[in-house]
């Protein structure tokens, strides 16, 4: 069987799937059953002073049968005492030792304090230390959390701040809400963080009572800002892992955050640089048992592409991310459809000709009898000379396989937007599309 487990930090553990801090490792016996259910690791619910939470704190966005694609949460930090959590956290690691346990931190910005808190949770047992630099709701407006996170110098110097006590490795949790979430990560790492986490949630209503004019979640009639996350944001937090696993700087492990709920989606975060995967959402909303899915689904698609470890995993896709302008401008695929598998639909006649380029022909009523049980069906017409590849019929279909977009072999070389400019300033003379037309024989 391959191998799941993974290095982080140095810090041995058993598997990729870690719990992120949240409600699910708010208490030992949460963190221990979840270990017990089989999750690798567990960040445990941000510890700092206690606070007092509001009653009504979740809202959701549901898409038709789909429950909870997206959650806003005004939940705080952890609401219990200090030394509570770090007890615990002593509990845990004395039942579990080799799983691997996360201290997640947030104190004033006060370098006291921080040396205080980070002596108490290393004295705990905890395996490694996560700074929350990015929670958006209600401790940013104290100045901390997404307060810190969103200013590189700050970053910088609570970081420095920790490091100058921290004997175990340190992660800085990044905040989404910021416009180069790589800039963030850089800075982090000149502080002298071992790793880096994300995405942290995204500041957010998630909507209003079309009766009562309040914002949900409703507190007493009224609402605030809160932290969205959820299977909606995986494809931006997706986005903002693969952009600091390229980033020249940084180079330092990822734990990958954002709408995680099975073993693909952990997948594509792990192809996309992310050592280990941290989920919440998921876990709140269908329990511990998830990660036996995980587990297997992943040693499965291991087995199947031939790698050993987990851990080979880590960064395949990376290199094939490119800039826009290096794009093939020559590549060329069209669509086509199966009309045994038509149901005659015409959605993707619809979606082509209003919303994308007018590919796609409209059939007609086939003309004669229907043999007996015969059904007529209205299969459109794909226009191949007009159509621009762009996938939008195949994403609208609603029968599996019946849309396949399939590469055309036009014997142009390769001719990325880059590489097109350059040779346009070589040839002036020559149009664009001449240049494509020779591809890199224009060079």
């Amino acid at each position: 069987m391959p191998d799941l487990s993974i290095n982080f930090c140095g810090v041995r553990s058993p598997n990729p799937f870690w719990l992120a801090s949240g409600p699910p490792t708010n208490t030992a016996y949460q963190v221990m059953k979840a270990f017990d259910a089989g999750w690798g690791g567990a960040v445990w619910k941000t510890i700092g002073d206690p606070i007092i939470n509001t009653a009504s704190r979740y809202g959701s966005i549901d898409y038709k049968h789909e429950r909870m694609i997206g959650l806003n949460n005004i939940e705080l930090i952890s609401d219990r005492p200090i030394e509570t959590n770090f007890r615990e956290i002593s509990e845990v690691k004395k039942r579990f030792p080799k799983n691997t346990v996360v201290a997640s931190l947030m104190v004033e910005s006060k370098r006291e304090t921080w040396h205080d808190i980070v002596r108490r949770a290393q004295d705990s047992g905890s395996d490694l230390l996560e700074l929350n630099f990015g929670c958006p709701h209600g401790m940013s407006e104290r100045g901390m959390g997404a307060a810190v996170g969103q200013v590189p110098e700050y970053t910088t110097m609570i970081t420095t701040w920790v490091k100058e006590v921290a004997t175990i490795p340190v992660i800085v949790k990044l905040t989404p809400n910021v416009t180069d979430v790589a800039h963030m990560a850089s800075a982090a790492k000149q502080g002298g963080a071992g790793a880096v986490s994300l995405v942290n949630t995204f500041n957010s209503l998630v909507g209003v009572d079309l009766d009562t004019y309040a914002p949900r979640p409703n507190v007493g009639g009224y609402g605030s800002h809160g932290g969205y996350c959820g299977p909606s944001v995986k494809p931006i937090a997706l986005h903002m892992v693969s952009s600091v696993a390229k980033h020249p700087t940084v180079g330092v492990p990822i734990s990958g955050i954002g709408g995680i709920a099975n073993w693909q989606d952990a997948t594509e975060f792990i192809l996309l640089g992310a050592t280990s995967v941290q989920v919440c959402t998921a876990a709140m909303h269908y329990g511990f048992r998830i990660v036996e899915d995980m587990i297997d689904g992943l040693s499965q698609y291991l087995e199947d592409k031939g790698f050993n470890s987990v851990m080979d995993l880590v960064g395949k896709s990376v290199n094939r991310i490119r800039d826009w302008g290096d794009l093939d401008l020559n590549y060329k695929i069209v669509a086509r459809i199966d009309p045994q598998l038509c149901i005659g639909c015409n959605l993707c006649y619809i979606a082509c000709e209003d919303g994308a380029h007018q590919c796609i022909a409209a059939a007609e009523r086939p003309r004669g009898d229907l043999r007996d049980g015969e059904i007529a069906k209205h299969v459109p017409r794909i226009l191949e000379d007009e159509c621009v590849g762009c996938n939008l019929c195949a994403l609208v279909c609603p029968v599996p396989g019946c849309i396949t977009m399939e590469q055309l072999d036009n014997g142009r070389a390769t001719m990325s937007w880059r590489q097109l400019q350059e040779a346009r300033g070589r040839n002036p003379q020559c149009t664009m599309g001449d240049l494509l037309a020779k591809g890199t024989a224009a060079d």
